[in-house]
């Protein structure tokens, strides 16, 4: 029996012993999901709103217990934890909605009625990161649900813990058995299983772009619909008519929240030259002003990093510039890395074209909005990204002109569950949240009845 230990990276110590399952135990849930799809799409469709809605309200019961378990699996601060388990119950509630307003359109034709059905998949499996567990669970399976579909969901090896409590939840709530079901595993073991069984008609990965390629490359041999949320190298851009104040203020929450380990993180920023010197000598007082504590201590701003090997990782990038100012840690056996800053003028500097994945950020001064543009551009990625100016015409502009899916203008607000999300170029394919992310797991079929 394989079995993997969790750890928790703010103490480096060991919290549950977890099952990992096998080929075989992953056949085995991919079929009971396929069994059950046949009764759950028959499911009226106010029936199936109204388990939903359940799901969410025992969720909702459960929101400080799902918190605690993140703020010890995954290192999460108190706050972010509870609006991770928060936002699970609001995209339950959200798309609950969706079984009963499932449309097709009358087209109209000669000789005839021409009708469109949306249908359900089948079973869908579901690849969630161990950035943020609870949410990107629930941006899957909730529309998933919704449309009708079955889901096998396999979490991250370092964070299954909150996954494996929202599958009892739903047994608790009344999804019935195969719906929804959680299988801690390894990537190379249950993830490539979902990609490789026939049975499974789509796949949600959310992860680095280097693994998104490769189950891309998997499902084609199958031509099976797939969803790709993958990384970013996101630009927060300051003009001088900017309120310095706040673009200083908030851009450390734009980049060093979950430990910087988010792939919205605006971790380039780009100063226009002549607020430059003004916005550094701004910016480094709320950097140091952050709360990097323990994440069982309530007032934490920002914990530690998922593991050693990734707090080995950030550190190396750091181990090759020079720091302009960063803050402090609390130290101790867990894995911490600083929130810290540097300064860039090389736009090939590798700290400042690849994800670091880490609390850095990498600072760097324009002359023009053109070059605003083109080095916010200058990127395999488009996740996220924002622009602070008082001209609201240029920020719409320059919003216009960045190549990439969610941008914020004096804001740093990349999610929310009633509104698209997703990226440009290497950073994924489709797009998941907003009113239209069940037809995402449909087929839309056409029906014609001759007169």
């Amino acid at each position: 029996m394989s079995t993997y230990t969790v750890v928790n990276p703010a103490t480096a110590q060991p919290v549950a012993e977890v099952h990992l399952a096998s080929v075989a135990e992953t056949d085995a849930a991919i079929e009971r999901a396929h069994e059950a799809f046949g009764t759950w799409r028959d499911v009226a469709p106010g029936e199936r709103a109204a388990l939903l809605r359940r799901y969410a309200a025992v969720v909702d019961a459960h929101v400080e217990e799902l918190a605690e378990l993140e703020v010890r699996n995954a290192g999460h601060t108190w706050g972010n934890a509870r609006w991770e388990a928060g936002n699970v119950r609001d995209c339950l509630n959200y798309y609950s909605a969706a079984p009963e307003r499932m449309f097709g359109r009358q087209i109209p034709v000669a000789g005839g009625t021409d009708v469109t059905f949306h249908e359900p998949l089948g079973v869908v499996g579901i690849i969630v990161p161990w950035t943020f567990p609870m949410p990107i669970a629930a941006w899957g399976l909730a529309p998933a649900l919704a449309a009708g579909n079955t889901v096998v969901l396999k979490p991250a090896e370092l964070t299954p813990l909150t996954a494996v409590r929202l599958g009892e939840l739903a047994l608790e709530a009344g999804i019935p058995e195969g719906v929804l079901t959680v299988l801690p595993g390894a990537g190379h073991v249950v993830g490539e299983r979902f990609v490789t069984h026939p049975l499974v008609r789509k796949v949600c990965f959310t992860g680095s772009t280097a693994v998104g390629k490769k189950v891309m490359a998997g499902c084609a041999e199958q031509v099976k619909r797939v969803t790709l949320e993958l990384g970013g190298k996101s630009s927060n851009i300051v003009f001088a008519d900017a309120d310095l104040d706040l673009a200083a203020a908030s851009a450390p929450y734009a980049v060093f929240d979950n430990a910087g380990q988010d792939c919205c993180a605006r971790s380039r920023i780009l100063v226009e030259r002549s607020a430059y010197d003004e916005f550094l000598a701004k910016l480094e007082p709320a950097v140091r002003a952050m709360r990097v504590l323990d994440p069982t201590d309530e007032s934490s701003e920002m914990g530690p990093l998922i593991s050693r090997k990734q707090q080995g990782v950030v550190q190396g990038y750091l181990d090759e510039v020079d720091v302009a100012f960063a803050g402090t840690t609390p130290g101790g056996d867990g894995f911490w890395v600083p929130p810290s800053v540097v300064t860039v003028d090389d736009p090939a500097a590798r700290i400042w074209r690849e994800e670091v994945f880490g609390p850095v950020v990498a600072v760097m001064p324009f002359d023009s909005e053109a070059e605003a543009v083109e080095r916010a551009n200058d990127t395999d990625y488009g996740l996220s990204g924002s622009i602070f100016t008082r001209d609201l015409g240029r920020g719409l502009r320059v919003a216009r002109g960045v190549q990439s899916g969610n941008l914020s203008v004096n804001s740093h607000s990349a999610v929310r569950y009633w509104t698209p999300f997703g990226g440009y170029k290497q950073s994924g394919l489709g797009r998941e949240l907003g009113p239209d992310a069940p037809m995402a797991f449909t087929e839309e079929k056409n029906v014609f009845i001759s007169h």
